[in-house]
């Protein structure tokens, strides 16, 4: 896995995924590597119901279904942020970010214990009677892979009642974990031109980039348990074994060790999953 980069096309047509496919198949040699398949819901408090208990703001849950994980974003309004000045150690924060599996886990683990969450949208099950949540959207579309150094995945934004609500382009390029850019918001360049070049030539087509510099997310990353940091990854000098090599001065870093920033493994899933779930909440469908 390799450094990722993500666009909304917002004003996609309806057969916006077709012209991306042909233009990626034909004009960049890319080979069709399976379905890309996402499933985004949200959830609300319940405690402003509870007699007696006042609550200015509820809380907001959102989760991201990607392969076998789950990824949830919690929303607290009355928390502190990370950035607060506060003298004290609050229990958690005004965003708090979670990787749970199987994907069935969280949902199962809300009704047994009688949480106080709904799900925004439900479904009808297939027993009579009751209720299982529904997704607000799914993002449906294709995976390929354009030579050796990139993955692109495409689809649609599709709502619940099934109005497609234009498209989530990711070009992720594998040679590389992390990649830093002069820019302040993050934004590669690199991986900028690969996604344009996907696009097909619309005229005034309306295209954001979604990202997040290392910085920010070192920031919203803040209270992870040590072991998930770069001082546990990163392996003591006195632990290397010396060197043959006349060239090496043994204060080379490994570049066989993973780094914080690394866009591999679940890191890279849960930066994807959580651009993708806080770009969907600013245009309010969520």
């Amino acid at each position: 896995m390799g450094f990722t980069g993500l666009a909304r096309w917002l004003d996609a047509p309806t057969n916006g995924l077709q012209l991306i496919t042909d233009n990626i198949q034909r004009n960049h040699n890319g080979v069709y590597r399976g379905k890309w398949y996402l499933t985004v819901k949200s959830f609300r408090s319940q405690l402003g119901q509870i007699p007696g208990l006042q609550i200015p703001a509820e809380r907001v849950m959102c989760t991201l279904t990607m392969n076998d994980k789950v990824f949830v974003l919690l929303d607290d309004p009355l928390a502190p942020s990370r950035r607060d000045p506060i003298d004290f150690q609050p229990t958690h924060y005004h965003h708090t970010f979670l990787t749970l599996s199987p994907p069935g886990a969280l949902e199962q683990l809300l009704t047994q214990s009688k949480a106080p969450w709904i799900p925004v949208r439900q479904s009808a099950s297939t027993q009579k009677g009751q209720q299982t949540s529904g997704p607000n959207l799914v993002i449906d579309g294709h995976v390929f892979h354009i030579g050796n150094d990139w993955i692109v995945r495409v689809g649609n934004v599709i709502l619940a009642g099934g109005a497609i609500k234009g498209m989530i382009l990711e070009a992720e390029y594998l040679p590389l974990p992390t990649l830093h850019s002069p820019i302040p918001d993050g934004t590669s360049e690199l991986l900028s031109n690969l996604l344009i070049s996907v696009l097909p030539n619309f005229k005034d087509a309306k295209t954001l980039a979604i990202t997040l510099s290392d910085a920010q997310w070192e920031d919203f990353e803040a209270d992870r348990d040590e072991e998930d940091k770069w001082a546990e990854q990163k392996v003591e000098k006195s632990e290397k074994e010396p060197s043959d090599d006349v060239y090496s001065y043994g204060d080379e870093e490994d570049p066989t060790v993973a780094r914080k920033n690394d866009w591999t493994g679940v890191e890279r899933d849960r930066r994807s999953a959580y651009l993708i779930i806080g770009f969907l909440r600013t245009e309010t469908i969520l």
